[in-house]
């Protein structure tokens, strides 16, 4: 029988979607590509509903889109090995419940244990990835699986079929059931998506006094003291004001297929965190990443790695990004017209980049190939 049969997934929501948002993924291509049985655990239902509406946030136990999604209320409970799968992942070194780590070690034959870790385009990774680490007391071994740019790394996340779907996509019938008329369909379509202390409203104040019409479309929630400042009223979904040469429309938050499906139909991405990250590189668009703040700025570090990894002779885009994330001095303002001068070489460069990330393979597969060779 093919292994593995069952998997189990636990996953601690720190940054509000972005945990939640690459667990589902994963969860949901390992089930509908691969025929696992897949648990989810996750502490955090209102965030998942978010992405997924389909959740119920009331509910400890739940079948959605053929996954057992499970309420992670803490870490207490009862298990035994019958409850054990044949492979468990921890997201990003989350202390599994103990009760649950005993159960494992009675097992026999052990699952496969992945500490899935984030995604960063730092070197140090090639050397890490797919380390073993012993358990101190248990007979139990976790490995190191790391997602990445390069063959030496898991490579990204990518359902089969994704860009076959894109090329049969149709952006204005998507972008009119959003509620944009013909105009703002024809303007520079910009999809905003940042952490609350991005510099929004020096951009929306340079898109504004621009000569190129530009339309942003931001999800409701995201930048909201800008956004309301732009509008002059509460940035609700629907919401929408045109000043200048800027339109800016305020989105429902969607769930997760309609969100490729926006970064697919416009023409600049702004993305934070990392599923969002990632699923702007499946757009083949620019994109301007927002990275999850970490103490010390220890998050300039990743940026810069990957920007140094990703954005070679594309200086504006390089500038403009540090700038964004407040890694380097730089006025939003002053820096856009330059960013958005070199946008057509920037989409010729992410079109190659799209290449040359599926050379690495896709992050589920590459997972599954791994946990059968050591099997």
């Amino acid at each position: 029988m093919t292994f593995p049969r069952t998997l189990t997934i636990f996953c601690r929501v720190v940054d509000n979607f972005g945990d939640i948002g690459i667990c589902w993924r994963l969860a949901r291509q390992l089930q509908s590509e691969h025929g696992i049985a897949v648990t989810l655990w996750v502490d955090d239902l209102a965030s998942f509903r978010r992405i997924c509406p389909q959740v119920d946030t009331s509910a400890a136990q739940q079948q959605v889109q053929g996954v057992d999604v499970r309420h992670w209320a803490g870490m207490d409970g009862v298990f035994t090995p019958d409850d054990v799968s044949d492979v468990v992942i921890e997201f990003f070194a989350v202390d599994l419940p103990p009760a649950y780590v005993e159960a494992m070690a009675q097992c026999e034959p052990r699952p496969v244990w992945l500490n899935l870790e984030g995604l960063t385009a730092e070197e140090w990774v090639e050397g890490c990835h797919k380390l073993p680490s012993m358990h101190p007391r248990l007979p139990l071994t976790k490995h190191f699986f790391f997602p990445g740019f390069t063959a030496k790394t898991g490579g990204l996340l990518r359902e089969t079929g994704l860009l076959e779907e894109r090329a049969r996509f149709a952006p204005a019938a998507f972008l009119r059931c959003l509620g944009l008329g013909e105009d703002e369909i024809a303007m520079q379509k910009v999809s905003l998506f940042c952490y609350p202390h991005a510099p929004v409203a020096q951009l929306l104040q340079a898109w504004q006094d621009g000569t190129q019409p530009v339309c942003c479309l931001v999800p409701e929630g995201v930048a909201g003291e800008a956004v309301q400042a732009f509008l002059g009223a509460a940035p609700h979904a629907g919401a929408v004001a045109t000043r200048g040469a800027l339109t800016l429309r305020v989105l429902p938050f969607v769930p997760q297929p309609d969100y490729d499906r926006l970064l697919w139909a416009c023409d600049l991405n702004f993305v934070r965190g990392e599923d969002s990250f990632v699923r702007a590189q499946w757009a083949g668009k620019p994109f301007v990443w927002h990275i999850y703040p970490q103490d010390e700025n220890l998050h300039h570090k990743k940026l810069r790695a990957f920007l140094q990894r990703y954005a070679g002779g594309l200086d504006a885009l390089s500038a403009f990004a540090l700038a964004w994330n407040g890694a380097q001095a730089g006025d939003i303002g002053k820096l856009w017209p330059a960013l958005q001068a070199g946008l057509p070489a920037a989409a010729a460069h992410a079109v190659q980049w799209e290449c040359d990330m599926l050379e690495v393979g896709d992050l589920a597969a590459n997972m599954l190939t791994f946990c059968r060779a050591i099997r």
